[in-house]
């Protein structure tokens, strides 16, 4: 029985550890629906994981950057974050600019990336990507 309690104890303590040790790689990811980026990455954030952006994380992927702590984002040379105006389905069934949606994620970035942003024409149709030298200069490259 002791040994059980003492087996029980180490598991637990690995899991903890290799949990916390976690990392979320983010490559290839050209996002989806607002509302299901700000729970994945809300549940990346209250886990502790560290994040590796890897190449593309466009649109929606990029609320990343508003729910994870910038200390525990990385970026590799592949990184590339693409930017745009949210839009959604309208009543013909053709895409419309969705201003709550775009207001959403303008208030959601952090000062760095809304400044980058503005520099770089604001959130519109036509997406705009931070990648490179600037991208590197706002998140930390990664090991």
């Amino acid at each position: 029985m002791k040994y059980r309690t003492i087996a029980a104890c180490l598991l637990a303590s690995l899991v903890s550890l290799s949990s916390a040790h976690a990392t979320v790689l983010i490559s290839e990811d050209n996002g989806g629906r607002i509302d299901t980026y700000l729970n994945k990455f809300e549940m990346v954030r209250a886990s502790g994981e560290q994040v590796v952006i890897d190449g593309p994380c466009l649109s929606a992927c990029t609320l990343v950057l508003s729910a994870v702590p910038k200390d525990r984002i990385c970026v590799t040379r592949r990184a590339s974050l693409g930017f745009h105006a949210a839009w959604q389905f309208g009543q013909s069934g053709m895409p419309v600019r969705s201003a709550g949606g775009t207001d959403l994620l303008w208030a959601a970035y952090p000062n760095n990336v809304r400044l980058w942003i503005s520099r770089n024409g604001g959130l519109r149709k036509r997406m705009i990507f931070l990648r490179g030298r600037e991208l590197s200069a706002m998140y930390q490259p990664c090991p």
